[in-house]
């Protein structure tokens, strides 16, 4: 199951079941120990743009950043994230464990003010 997300990757360099799971132990971890857990690309205009809601709406709160593009091992979450999600693009955004989705969804959750429900949760 989770080494079928791996085979564009497999066919540039072999994946072994090992690091798959190890990619799933770190994403898993992160989403459950951060209250805020956002998987980004530090040239990606729509993650500057939530990353940027999150500075200005919640500024007590701090979100933790993975930078796929700047991580060895970013694809490999990038993928993993699709097949959890079913969300193929960054920003990827969760909550107290509660996938909200992108940019376009986080932005959508403010007006409506369930994004604050969710981060007082």
């Amino acid at each position: 199951m989770l080494s079928s997300v791996f085979r564009l990757f497999a066919a540039a360099k072999p994946v072994s079941q090992a690091h798959i799971m190890a990619v799933k132990d770190i994403v898993e971890t992160a989403i459950n120990e951060n209250r805020i857990m956002i998987f980004s690309k530090s040239s990606c205009p729509y993650c500057k743009r939530a990353k940027a809601l999150f500075a200005a709406q919640f500024p007590e709160e701090k979100p933790v950043v993975f930078e796929l593009n700047e991580r060895e091992d970013g694809p490999a979450i990038q993928s993993y994230l699709a097949e959890k999600t079913g969300q193929r693009t960054v920003p990827n955004i969760f909550i107290n464990k509660h996938h909200v989705g992108g940019n376009d969804d986080t932005q959508a959750a403010f007006k409506t003010g369930e994004l604050g429900r969710l981060v007082q949760g």
